[in-house]
């Protein structure tokens, strides 16, 4: 698949009709578009089958409910249609991508009680999603904002307004050379990077910050369960940004990152270890059972 996301062969179903590819569109006026009442999933499709599916569709149902409105379909119904997509494209090894919103109806204000959310799904050939630092170290920068407080925004949902810091931090990383950006919470801890998480290790343990402040990943769950399963402690905690000093090796966990090593964040440098590696092929095995 070439070419823009909006100018490509293929298939997105959309409300329960698949629709060609370049005419999977939304009005101007979606609610969603102006005030961010969207919620989505990353999921990754191998040898056709969607790593951890219904454990995807299950949170896209609890995020809507976290930002207040209900998706009219149910799991089984996402998860056939994830199904469809895959096969309607030709796909076996594939990003996919569900996406529910407010659309454009009766109200065009902050309120949109009235207007009715839509789902669409769509899936496509992804590689590496940091390029060649999944085999030499993912560079990141330090986001001069932080995750926000639980009391300001539904912070375990997976809702688009959350992202638009990490849209910016990365923008900013990316023109200073680096890969993505780090960033600490609220209260000063270290929390995540801007569409992963994150991950320490230090004679011979693991250490990734408690997730009370930021969307406690599928993958970081997933890679939690397989470092304990090898006997390895982990340690869920609050991190200072000092301790990274300390700290050996370093990887990041998402759906698109997969398990990525991490050489560098700020001043701080860290080596792709045996346990780093270890991880990421652990993981690329798991995935493909």
């Amino acid at each position: 698949m070439a070419g823009g996301y909006d100018d490509r062969d293929g298939f997105i179903w959309m409300d329960g009709k698949m629709v060609d590819w370049r005419s999977a569109n939304v009005h101007i006026l979606t609610h969603a578009m102006h005030y961010a009442s969207s919620v989505f999933e990353g999921e990754r499709a191998y040898n056709g089958k969607i790593f951890k599916s219904r454990q995807h569709s299950d949170r896209l149902l609890a995020s809507a409910k976290m930002i207040d409105f209900e998706i009219p379909w149910s799991v089984d119904q996402i998860e056939a249609a994830k199904y469809d997509v895959l096969k309607a494209n030709g796909l076996e090894d594939a990003y996919v991508r569900a996406v529910a919103w407010r659309g454009s109806g009766e109200d065009m204000g902050v309120s949109s009680a009235r207007n009715p959310v839509s789902l669409a799904i769509a899936a496509w050939g992804w590689g590496n999603y940091y390029g060649d630092a999944k085999t030499k170290g993912a560079k990141l920068d330090i986001s001069k904002w932080k995750r926000p407080s639980p009391e300001t925004i539904p912070v375990h949902a997976k809702a688009a307004g959350l992202y638009m810091i990490c849209t910016m931090s990365k923008h900013t990383a990316e023109a200073n050379g680096c890969s993505d950006a780090l960033f600490m919470d609220y209260r000063g801890y270290v929390a995540e990077a801007t569409g992963a998480n994150i991950f320490f290790v230090k004679d011979g343990e693991v250490h990734t910050p408690l997730a009370d402040a930021f969307l406690n990943g599928i993958t970081r769950q997933t890679i939690i369960e397989m470092l304990k399963e090898k006997g390895i402690t982990v340690h869920e905690r609050h991190i200072m940004p000092e301790e990274l000093e300390g700290f050996e090796q370093c990887w990041l966990t998402g759906t698109a990152a997969e398990v990525t090593p991490v050489g560098q964040i700020g001043d701080y440098t860290f080596e792709v270890g045996a346990l780093t590696c270890d991880v990421v092929d652990s993981y690329e095995k798991l995935v493909r059972t």
